[in-house]
């Protein structure tokens, strides 16, 4: 039926593989995309948003590195919020609240126009593997389709088992069947396999909500988007709201813990720490009287509403009497119950830094398979995947972003290196380095590379260095420009900030805490010439000067650990032959195989000691 060697096969069409499939077929490589509904591509199976905390950076890079989540994610965004803008611009993470149906016609529409991409829904039961190289897969009808590489972005399906209470269904999602055979098949060629589990809320009427009843959470006042590119920004926005649990509905849902497959030991498997259900809550924090949840549209003509903190495994029945008590659900109609899954995983230790198996060469995992959590993880391992297979069949070199280049580097490395027993999350802590990985600036750190692959045209490296070129020229003037006491103790005054007796730059008055350029713009002649510039720039010479100082410092370890990183060693390298390592030390790096002192430095369990050792070893 399909006679073609493709270059990349990819399995999956959810973020993870809408974005390995993309990035592949715009590179050149003749993909093939294959899922088991044509129907689901590009699926938010869990809450309808993107980005947040550090995921929102995520998607910035992505945008920036040509992949389209971030486009897909404006085209369909009904509310746009800058989270965290009370902290320092190394917090600041954009989100955006999306209408569901339309984020994911805008994935197969995008999808549908890239070329060099084919589809075919049917579900892959085996791959081909020959002398530890993968060269195609197996779908359920028997067919056997041929490829230089494959790339599984699974997800929730591998052996998907569904829990509501005492009901088990097998599925991926609910109402989708589960994957079964690759995980069998990859554990008899030598892969350690794992269980995870995650959950999601109900979804109810929203007809039946009384709103009065609840804390209404409206979108930014002049909301900014996601991509770099031309993408349309809102001009009207739907509202989220906010309510809270109560002491009885914790009564209503401890009562029938025995009845939770979560504490009667049917699910033995971890679920994700940072988004625990709502049975795990009350029994984790069993000080707390109540629990915020968010009420949150599904889209602009549909009154779906998913209310979100209220992941539940218990029985629908208890869920409904429980809803029935938080304020303006009195009366809530349920369109189908929270329910947990699990799923099957491969410990990410098992991968190279491309992506790729250490085991069979050309075959690359993306997404849930690895052991993470969350659309925006996904959808960036997504995209590095496809780039490296695309990479690898053509005989070009690996594409790796290192800690100090992107979030993405940092989760990809956080996976390889130190591996996960519970569902992946990123947060901006994780980041070392998090000043220079902002949201802000992830177009100057990512879209040169992305030019270079040929993921991005010139007009947007263009872009780029007009954006940078601007907020150089306005740093300068502000560096430059003198202001007298006359001119800015006025300014000073409204924001009880201690008065000058002198003239001094205008940047240094930036530097100050509550100064920002908008409050210098009161001053003639600072609106003259900032003016000119648009927010972008703007936004971009203020944080180089304000953070200045701590920006410099962060370089200056950047390029300590980079010495580091360029201490290779040898891929052959023999830990457990020398008898002054310690002995954790010793089985993990034989494991993990890290390329780079840098990277067994972050090992788990690896010592300072160890890294000495190492060093004398290698003659260093």
């Amino acid at each position: 039926m399909i006679s073609d060697i493709y270059d990349v096969i990819v399995v999956g069409a959810g973020h993870a593989g809408c974005e390995a499939a993309a990035a592949a077929a715009n590179l050149g490589s003749k993909t093939l995309l294959v899922t088991m509904n044509m129907q689901t591509i590009g699926q938010m199976s869990c809450n309808p948003a993107m980005g947040g905390i550090a995921k929102g950076q995520i998607v910035r890079e992505i945008d920036a590195m040509g992949g389209y989540s971030g486009i897909i994610a404006d085209k369909s965004a009904i509310q746009f919020k800058m989270l965290n803008l009370s902290k320092g611009p190394a917090m600041w993470s954009p989100r955006t609240q999306n209408d569901r149906m339309l984020f994911a016609e805008e994935w197969r529409l995008a999808l549908e126009n890239t070329p060099n991409l084919d589809f075919f829904q049917d579900m892959v039961k085996q791959l081909i593997v020959e002398n530890n190289k993968v060269t195609g897969v197996v779908t359920s009808l028997g067919i056997e389709i041929k490829s230089k590489s494959v790339v599984l972005t699974n997800g929730t399906f591998l052996n998907g088992l569904i829990h509501v209470g005492d009901k088990q269904l097998g599925g991926g999602r609910m109402g989708e069947p589960r994957a079964f055979g690759i995980t069998e098949q990859l554990v008899s060629l030598g892969f350690e396999a794992g269980r995870m589990k995650t959950g999601t809320p109900p979804r109810v009427d929203g007809r039946s909500l009384d709103y009065s009843k609840m804390e209404e959470q409206k979108g930014d006042e002049n909301p900014q988007k996601f991509s770099y590119t031309d993408t349309p920004k809102l001009t009207k926005q739907l509202s989220c709201h906010i309510v809270y649990t109560n002491e009885t509905v914790h009564d209503i849902l401890r009562e029938s813990f025995d009845r939770s497959p979560m504490f009667n030991g049917t699910i033995q498997s971890l679920g994700p720490r940072y988004c625990p259900s709502i049975e795990d809550k009350i029994n984790r924090f069993a000080e707390r009287t109540r629990h915020q949840l968010f009420v949150e549209p599904e889209g602009w003509r549909t009154v779906e509403i998913y209310v979100n903190g209220f992941s539940s495994s218990l029985p629908e029945d208890v869920q409904l009497k429980a809803m029935k008590h938080i304020p303006g659900f009195e009366n809530v109609k349920v369109f189908r119950p929270g329910y947990a899954i699990e799923y099957d995983y491969f410990p990410p230790t098992q991968l190279k830094h491309t992506l790729e198996t250490k085991l069979i060469d050309n075959l690359y995992f993306a997404g849930q398979i690895n052991g993470t959590t969350g659309y925006e993880e996904a959808a960036g391992q997504g995209l590095m995947a496809g780039i490296n297979a695309h990479n690898k069949v053509h005989d070009k070199e690996d594409f790796i972003l290192n800690r100090d280049e992107a979030y993405i580097g940092v989760l990809i490395d956080d996976l390889i290196t130190k591996g996960t027993e519970e569902p992946y999350r990123m947060f901006t802590s994780r980041a070392e380095y998090r000043l220079l990985l902002r949201q802000d600036n992830a177009d100057i750190r990512l879209t040169e590379k992305a030019y270079h692959l040929g993921l991005a045209k010139e007009d947007r490296l263009r872009k780029v260095e007009t954006k940078v070129s601007k907020s150089q020229e306005l740093e300068s003037f502000l560096r430059e420009t003198s202001l007298k006491p006359g001119t800015i103790n006025p300014i000073l005054e409204t924001i009880d900030s201690n008065p000058v007796d002198q003239a001094y730059r205008a940047s240094q008055f930036l530097t100050r805490p509550n100064i920002t350029l908008e409050k210098l713009d009161a001053i003639d002649v600072i609106k003259e010439f900032s003016s000119q510039y648009d927010d972008e720039v703007r936004e971009q010479a203020e944080i180089n000067i304000k953070y200045k100082g701590y920006i410099e410092k962060e370089k200056e370890n950047v390029a300590k650990l980079n010495r580091l990183e360029n201490i290779k060693i040898p891929e052959d390298f023999d830990y457990k032959s020398i008898s002054s390592l310690s002995l954790e030390a010793k089985q993990k790096m034989s494991n993990i195989r890290p390329k780079t002192i840098a990277q067994a430095g972050r090992i788990s369990g690896v010592s300072p000691a160890d890294i000495n050792v190492l060093l004398v070893y290698l003659g260093r």
